[in-house]
């Protein structure tokens, strides 16, 4: 058994004992009106709302819900990951882009801005696995973004990146293989 199956299998679990333990205080909070949902939503979305084409593919980076939504250019191919997003509106950047560059076992340096706020890290990683960009890097056009790996899997789902997308190391392998330089990327 792979390490990440045995992980999904691990949290299926957990879900489905915590559903269950915690499915009489929900009950009893909704008839009070005192839960809270989340209106962020994980869920499949069309293109149409936020391309004109789909021209070299598409991918649409949701910083509420912390989905990555891809879509081929031909529309055969379609695919919804979970992310991790920027720490801080401050470290957000929203708007149109496009992958610049296709890095296999990207190695690491940190941003200005980083070391400023970490003057511990390190100045220079080489690809490895403890390497912050994971094991592949899209570049986008944007000085310093990416969408890349991580080998923090505790960041995905959640506010925790210094400005770039991460995903898990399998889907960013899969990523990688579909889009192209060029693939217009909007963040929202």
């Amino acid at each position: 058994m792979t390490d990440s199956s045995s992980r999904r299998q691990f949290g299926k679990f957990m879900v489905a004992g915590f559903s269950a333990a915690a499915l009489g205080p929900i009950a009893r909070a909704n008839e009070l009106g005192t839960v809270r949902r989340n209106i962020s939503t994980f869920s499949a979305q069309d293109w149409h709302p936020y391309f004109s084409n789909l021209n070299h593919n598409a991918i649409l980076v949701d910083t509420q819900s912390r989905a990555l939504h891809f879509w081929s250019e031909d529309e055969s191919v379609y695919k919804l990951y979970p992310t991790s997003v920027p720490i801080s509106p401050e470290l957000t950047r929203l708007g149109r882009t496009r992958i610049t560059r296709k890095v296999k076992d990207p190695d690491w340096r940190p941003t200005p801005a980083m070391l400023e706020r970490n003057p511990d890290w390190p100045l220079y990683m080489p690809p490895g696995p403890d390497n912050p960009l994971g094991t592949h890097a899209l570049h986008l056009s944007w000085q310093y973004y990416r969408i890349h790996g991580t080998h923090d899997t505790r960041k995905i789902g959640r506010r925790s990146s210094n400005g770039c997308v991460g995903l898990y190391n399998e889907h960013i392998s899969e990523l990688f293989d579909l889009a192209n330089v060029g693939t217009q990327v909007l963040l929202i």
